[in-house]
């Protein structure tokens, strides 16, 4: 019985493809993008941020890090996590911010984030009396609270040139700083807690100014220590109301914080971050009895 015949083929098998070989068009590419997504989520949903000052204390502390929200109030030219856009006027799905949210801002003619407490909006009569501040004409509700006992460290000094007379050391040997809290309500009820050390009459005495339209007036919860609209922006300030082009976003809670005490090895991280500060709302609190 005859054999089948053998298929035969002039084609030649392909060629493996080269093994080892980095394809680095195909990693810039992934890089690109990565990238693109990352500026993208902190230029329009939200970005993390660092408390570089004491200026919001007692509700947020040097080292504090948290999470701003970017989209609350639209957006407009100081969104981008690069502030490399001029001044643009208006905000695209904008909207103002209400009284007692923390916001971050940009002054104008500078590219620095400040973090401050909206206080006036467009319309509102500012002034401040011996460290009272009025709205409209009508003090706010200041109620004296108890002082508050703040564990000092590399990010809280109790610099004496800030806090006269604040600075102790306790029977456990550690030194301790005490500040005056003060609880400031608004108009409608929204309460948080303000430092007020002493009288100073450039920080305490302000106004009165009525704040324009397009724009917010802003201050730090600790008065006597915040560059805000009642400075100039050769003091570092805000310069007076601030346009709401200005304004990059929301503050909404604590992610987690460091006392400044450890240093860039991460063994020394875990033992740095204080406690009981993550998760910590930055939402004002609402004083039912106090709404109008």
């Amino acid at each position: 019985m005859a054999a089948d015949p053998v298929a035969t083929t002039n084609e030649t098998p392909a060629a493996a493809p080269a093994k080892g070989g980095t394809d680095w068009w195909g990693e810039a590419k992934g890089l690109f993008w990565l990238i693109l997504a990352v500026l993208g989520f902190h230029s329009f949903i939200a970005k993390p941020f660092y408390i570089p000052s004491e200026s919001m204390m007692p509700v947020l502390m040097k080292g504090d890090r948290l999470v701003v929200t970017k989209y609350p109030y639209g957006y407009s030219f100081v969104s981008p996590t690069f502030h490399i856009l001029p001044f643009i006027p208006g905000r695209v799905f904008g909207s103002l911010p209400e009284r007692g949210d923390i916001v971050i801002v940009t002054p104008p003619q500078s590219g620095t984030d400040y973090i401050k407490r909206v206080i006036g909006l467009p319309g509102d009569r500012i002034e401040v009396n011996n460290g009272v501040v009025s709205l409209n004409d009508e003090p706010l509700k200041r109620v004296r609270s108890a002082d508050r006992i703040i564990p000092v460290d590399a990010n809280a000094q109790c610099d004496p040139a800030q806090y006269p007379g604040a600075r102790f050391t306790a029977p456990d040997g550690r030194d301790y700083c005490r500040l005056p809290i003060y609880r400031e309500t608004l108009p409608g009820g929204r309460s948080y807690d303000t430092i007020d050390v002493e009288f100073r009459p450039r920080a305490d005495n302000f106004g009165p100014v009525t704040v324009p339209e397009g724009h917010v007036f802003l201050m730090g919860d600790n008065r006597d220590n915040s560059a805000d609209s009642r400075f100039s922006i050769a003091e570092a300030g805000l310069g007076g109301p601030v346009p709401w082009e200005n304004i990059g976003g929301r503050a909404e809670f604590i992610t987690f914080s460091f006392d400044g005490e450890g240093t860039w090895s991460p063994l020394t991280w875990w033992g740095s971050l204080r406690p009981g500060r993550a998760g910590e709302s930055l939402r004002p609190e609402q004083d039912s009895d106090s709404a109008k």
